[in-house]
């Protein structure tokens, strides 16, 4: 019998499942279909993603199945009234970031990221994947998680674990069964999202070089995006726009559309033309007893800045390594607790920091400036604007500061808005610096937690390794004495968590070992 049942077999779900069965925690993954969608999504993939590549055994094969080559850049553009206008700058350059993280950022439709994930999944024995598996019903009792669900031939099944996570989506059925509420933060029009090939629309583009994204500041939208994006080099593209109330396949002019936006005509064939409601919603918590919820099931966006599959990927990484803590018996009674307590406040800040203000942001500049009205005012708003640092990249740092089990500092508040440094601080990712001998730290850190000793007291070590053995605690200590590490880092002693955020940092001789250890295990 699976420890954990998966309700979802997308990315997410799949995603969790290879987290699980890398730490020997066995799971049964659940998916509705058995075919891999072609709508192009989810592309924008982050440094902090290419790092739970890395984890996984992927990132060798992401970067193979990429259609946009590293070298031709995964960097966008703001486009003012038009894409083909005289006024933009760049925009999304994810590279400013880059040596804060252990991997690289990629751009991957969620297609192609799908099949990789399920051709890992294959490596597992831990994994069970059933296709075709129509989920009715979440129940759970003190003890254990029963799942049922219905194949497509309608056998119905039922199969039973110690704990259900439902990644299913925005209209989470897990969610509901676990009466867990959402609540809706923002509302905006109706979406269209068209998917065409075109090489023309790349020949016109060839004047902004290295460009995958482009983002149109159109007056007429009222602050919401008109957004572009490459699918591959050859003439595939992806296109998000609102559209009036009521548009449908047969009585709106998508071409016309689309030559406004570009303002050029070209020539351009259609693969698919959806719909969708602009809606930011968030679940109230991400836990019900013995079922969890992850990804889109917590938290559902628009495409905006490729904080959906990202997010997601957190989710999992975060909640992984405390089921195993659970499992294996080291977790305290406040460890599961904290993955809603970590990840709602960081999707919250997303939600207000990042993806409301860009919104605001667009509305305030279009209603207030326009180079038709003022020129010279316009111009000058948009060269403060191309000047500024690029704030959607370079402060989009999620973190647990407020964290019932990260020893930070006092009234600190978690979030998804930061400032990206070397400097180790409780609740925040650890950035990446080359050991002494010159290897990776990557490989140096522990499957569990790691203590990096940089400083020259040796009984702070075996402090913390003592008290990781009285709690059964996995610790790897590193003992690396070096002046250079700790300037960097500006600490002596750093304990990492299995996701590589920081649970500790500071002056580790005269810290309390076990009540450290024991607030970041949950005890």
């Amino acid at each position: 019998m699976s420890q954990v049942v998966i309700i979802g077999g997308g990315p997410v779900g799949l995603g969790l499942s290879i987290d699980l069965a890398r730490k020997g925690v066995t799971s049964t993954v659940l998916e509705r279909t058995g075919t891999v969608h072609h709508i192009p999504k989810g592309q924008n993939l982050t440094q902090r993603t290419g790092e739970h590549f890395r984890a996984w055994g992927i990132s060798e094969r992401v970067r193979a199945a990429s259609p946009v080559p590293p070298e031709f850049g995964n960097a966008g553009i703001v486009c003012y009234g038009r894409l083909l206008s005289e006024y933009h700058y760049d925009w999304f350059q994810r590279s400013r970031v880059r040596a804060y993280y252990f991997a690289e950022n990629e751009r991957l439709p969620q297609y192609n990221l799908e099949r990789i994930l399920r051709d890992r999944v294959a490596d597992f024995a831990e994994i069970t994947l059933i296709e075709g598996a129509r989920v009715t019903d979440v129940s759970q009792v003190e003890e254990s998680v029963t799942v049922a669900y219905r194949m497509e031939d309608g056998a119905d099944h039922a199969l039973s674990a110690a704990c259900a996570v439902g990644c299913d989506g925005a209209r989470s059925l897990t969610r509901d069964c676990a009466g867990i509420e959402s609540e809706v933060d923002h509302e905006g029009p109706l979406m269209a999202l068209l998917v065409f090939r075109s090489r023309e629309l790349h020949d016109l583009l060839e004047r902004y070089p290295g460009k995958s994204i482009f983002n149109v500041m159109n007056p007429d939208m009222d602050g919401y995006w008109q957004f572009l994006g490459r699918v591959d080099l050859d003439g595939g593209w992806f296109f998000h726009s609102p559209v009036p109330a009521g548009t449908t396949h047969d009585n709106f002019d998508f071409k016309a559309f689309l030559y406004r936006m570009a303002g050029a005509e070209f020539a351009l064939e259609f693969e698919h033309i959806g719909f969708w409601d602009l809606r930011i919603s968030h679940a109230r918590d991400y836990r019900n007893g013995r079922v969890f919820i992850a990804g889109d099931a917590c938290h559902s966006h628009p495409p905006y800045g490729g904080y959906g599959v990202n997010t997601g990927f957190e989710d999992v990484r975060n909640l992984g390594w405390k089921l195993d803590a659970a499992f294996k018996g080291w977790a305290g009674d406040a460890l599961l607790d904290s993955y809603s307590a970590e990840r709602h406040p960081v999707f919250k800040s997303v939600s207000t920091d990042f993806i409301g203000r860009m919104i605001e942001d667009f509305r305030c500049f279009t209603r207030e400036y326009a180079p038709e009205r003022d020129r010279a005012a316009f111009e000058a708003a948009w060269r403060r604007r191309a000047s500024a640092d690029d704030a959607d990249v370079t402060e989009f740092l999620p973190h647990y500061a407020g964290s019932p089990i990260v020893a930070g500092a006092v009234g600190a508040r978690s979030g998804a808005r930061g400032t990206h440094r070397f400097a180790a601080e409780a609740g925040f990712h650890l950035a990446p610096k080359k050991l002494p001998d010159g290897s990776d730290l990557w490989d140096a850190l522990g499957p569990g937690f790691t203590l990096m000793n940089l400083g020259e007291d040796g009984t702070v070590s075996m402090r913390f390794a003592e008290a990781a053995r009285a709690r059964n605690v996995p610790l790897r200590v590193l003992n690396t004495p070096d002046e250079g590490l700790r300037k960097a880092y500006e600490c002596a002693t750093i304990l990492v968590r299995p996701d590589q955020f920081v649970a500790f940092s500071g002056d580790g001789s005269n810290a309390d070992a076990d009540a450290i250890v024991a607030r970041a295990t949950g005890a």
